[in-house]
């Protein structure tokens, strides 16, 4: 993407939320070791993402990003694999159906191994160790001995990465994903007591599935109703990682990030001369940028600059994180800096990231309303402003976890001891998940009929 550059010169830039390793020697062994490994993705995968991507700047797609805040080492199992890739192709249906427009289905998977902290140690009982950085960093567990940086974690994470890859490539074009299949599933859902409001949009996906089937329309006639597009993607906060698995592109001579489809910077890490920014300027993938309050209208016309020099459609995806009641607050001023500086890009709502309190019995929780608030208010803004709301950015999992308040379930303060299983932050399980995918899309079909209306 730029001329002069490789993929080492972050190393010279200044680095921050990420760990220095006391043993140099297993570092760049396990570097070496990385370097020699095949690439989890290729460079002709990424330039398709980016082209899908492309069509969302302009309303013609939706993303859909969603899946662990940081995917860990112990509960690693084909069905976990399983089960959250079922959830995202529920809602990626469901949203089809609310959109009237392809959706672009982006995994946090094979590769969300490290997390950023806002402090670098935590207290427990009057001992204090560095914080759990994710499972590709250090260990879990509060002692000393897990919490010291092992560069050979880097290895464990690609091989989980690989055999993540693996199964969600057969799920995609093996069968698992036949949409009638997908939508059975959803009507189970939507038989609950108290779904009384997303039954009809369910039935209304049934007859229209129903219809395609009578027309002659299924999956031994049209080869794109039983298989789907999927793509992986993480935060790039690990560069040695990162690095490691850069590769060149046979077909353009451009480096491609081997770790990902898509890799993004966090809010924490977007310095504009910091090492993560100059990783991610350099390589040709989809590159995410989080924009949280701090993100000011000089940075972002900087990095957008940095990120995109070409202004390429599809190449920078803004995911906003501000919290329910705080984007009124913050959105308008950035998108009017992308509307002033001309630049092409695609807007998502992160709205898991602002919204994370701690609850009465000690544990961090995001309450389902607040998550959906934010949603609905980066829809409206979008919609006072005349730009386009590209897409979603959820924590979610597809098992029946207890880590996120509220939703058709009602999951108390009291219930989050009971299942209780992230390794960060808190995820929408996956009743949660599918129920704010039925709400995200009467705020697409609300969008779509707006702008039916005007065109008339």
């Amino acid at each position: 993407m730029t001329k002069g550059w490789t993929k080492t010169d972050w190393r010279a830039k200044p680095r921050v939320q990420m760990p220095d390793y006391p043993d140099q020697v297993a570092l760049h062994a396990a570097e070496a070791q990385l370097a020699k490994y095949p690439p989890l993705v290729f460079a002709g995968e990424a330039r398709t993402l980016k082209k899908q991507l492309a069509l969302a700047s302009e309303g013609k797609a939706f993303v859909m990003q969603g899946g662990d805040c940081a995917e860990s080492f112990a509960e690693f199992s084909a069905d976990n694999i399983r089960d959250t890739f079922r959830v995202m192709l529920q809602m990626a249906v469901v949203l089809t159906y609310g959109a009237k427009v392809p959706v672009i289905k982006i995994g946090r998977i094979a590769g969300q191994f490290a997390k950023p902290r806002s402090a670098g140690t935590e207290v427990i009982g009057g001992v204090e160790l560095p914080s759990y950085r994710g499972d590709i960093i250090n260990g879990f567990d509060f002692t000393a001995a897990d919490r010291v940086p092992d560069p050979r974690r880097m290895l464990q994470a690609y091989t989980q990465a690989a055999a993540s890859l693996n199964l969600l490539r057969a799920f995609s074009t093996g069968g698992f994903a036949d949409i009638h299949r997908v939508h059975s599933w959803t009507l189970g859902f939507a038989e609950h007591d108290k779904a009384e409001r997303y039954r009809e949009l369910s039935n209304r996906i049934a007859d229209a599935l129903d219809f395609m089937t009578a027309a002659g329309v299924n999956a031994d006639t049209a080869h794109t109703l039983s298989t789907v597009d999927f793509y992986t993607s993480h935060e790039a906060l690990l560069l040695e990682y990162e690095e490691a698995l850069c590769r060149i592109d046979s077909l353009t001579g451009q480096p491609v990030a081997g770790s990902g489809h898509m890799i993004w910077i966090g809010d924490r890490t977007r310095q504009p001369d910091g090492a993560h920014v100059e990783f991610a300027r350099g390589v040709l993938n989809p590159i995410g940028l989080k924009c949280g309050p701090s993100t000011t209208a000089e940075d972002l016309k900087v990095l957008m600059a940095k990120l995109n020099p070409q202004n390429e459609a599809g190449r920078l995806t803004l995911i906003a994180r501000f919290g329910a009641g705080k984007v009124g607050d913050h959105l308008p001023r950035l998108i009017k800096t992308v509307q002033a500086e001309g630049a092409n890009v695609v807007w998502s709502c992160d709205a898991m990231h602002g919204n994370t309190i701690k609850a009465a019995s000690g544990y961090k929780t995001r309450p389902f309303e607040s998550v959906l608030r934010e949603v609905r208010e980066f829809f409206a803004i979008h919609k006072a402003e005349g730009t386009i709301p590209g897409g979603v950015h959820f924590e979610m999992t597809g098992k029946d976890v207890t880590e996120c308040t509220g939703g058709l379930r009602a999951v108390s303060d009291e219930d989050l001891s009971s299942r209780y299983h992230t390794a960060c932050d808190p995820r929408l399980n996956a009743s949660q998940s599918l129920e704010l995918a039925f709400l995200v899309a009467e705020e697409l079909t609300s969008r779509r009929e707006d702008n039916r209306r005007i065109a008339l």
